[in-house]
């Protein structure tokens, strides 16, 4: 276990982040910039995998888990001030960037202008569909899910954890945030049906079951108890149970 007295040393901003700088720990390139919170730190801590916080879906990111391109973590540092920390990496996969590039530095200021120096080692429409063909173990990761989040709901503190925020406000915010995932995700699937990728759909319908989950942790419930509904629907047709339930 360890002892989360090293977090009280770092200088978070005042939404509780700090940012976060990967290098690669034997050629010493800074791979990607990211920001941290207490929980995604002490998780980078504790199981050696970076793990990041996201501003712009506001929850928890393991590097990797919708490329695949995980970072091993090998050495923390913090610089001087306290508010900066470097993450001495094993890049997976030697890809950081999103774009498919080593590193998310890959432009250099050239005569007054941002020119693109570094090549892309593989296109990032085939990384993330790759990603997405491969079987996922769907009961583990719920179990796991499932686990976490009854952690972060009882022994959390919401000034660290996204989950135990929500817990704490209250069921109807958790609502408003699952109504807003569901409108998020309905707007996806129209872009979608537009442009032909479906990235950003997976991306919002994962924003939603996470929320659903939440929801049904703050009500003692979880994804077992969906998973035995469905099981037990099998061998009804949908009209058959649509009917059954009005009736009832």
């Amino acid at each position: 276990m360890v002892d989360p007295a090293f977090l009280t040393e770092v200088k978070w901003n005042q939404d509780g982040l700090v940012p976060a700088i990967a290098q690669d720990a034997h050629s010493g390139r800074i791979l990607m910039m990211a920001w941290m919170n207490a929980e995604s730190l002490s998780l980078t801590v504790a199981t050696k995998r970076a793990v990041y916080w996201s501003r712009s879906r506001q929850q928890l990111w393991p590097k990797g888990e919708t490329s695949g391109h995980e970072q091993l973590v090998q050495e923390i540092r913090l610089d001087c001030d306290g508010d900066v920390i470097v993450l001495q990496v094993q890049q997976k996969g030697g890809i950081a960037c999103h774009t498919g590039r080593e590193s998310c530095f890959y432009r250099v200021l050239q005569e007054g202008r941002w020119e693109t120096v570094e090549p892309v080692l593989k296109d990032p429409q085939q990384i993330y569909s790759e990603t997405r063909r491969s079987p996922v173990d769907t009961e583990s990761v719920l179990t796991q899910l499932t686990a976490v989040l009854e952690q972060r709901k009882t022994n959390a503190a919401p000034e660290s954890s996204y989950v135990a925020q929500l817990h704490h406000k209250g069921l109807n915010k958790i609502l408003e945030k699952l109504g807003e995932e569901c409108v998020e995700t309905l707007l996806a699937a129209k872009d979608a049906q537009t442009s032909g990728d479906n990235s950003h759909l997976i991306y919002e319908t994962a924003d939603l079951w996470f929320h659903s989950l939440v929801m049904l942790s703050h009500l003692g419930e979880n994804a077992q108890a969906v998973l035995a509904e469905l099981a037990r629907r099998f061998d009804l047709s949908g009209l058959e149970e649509k009917a059954a339930r009005q009736k009832s």
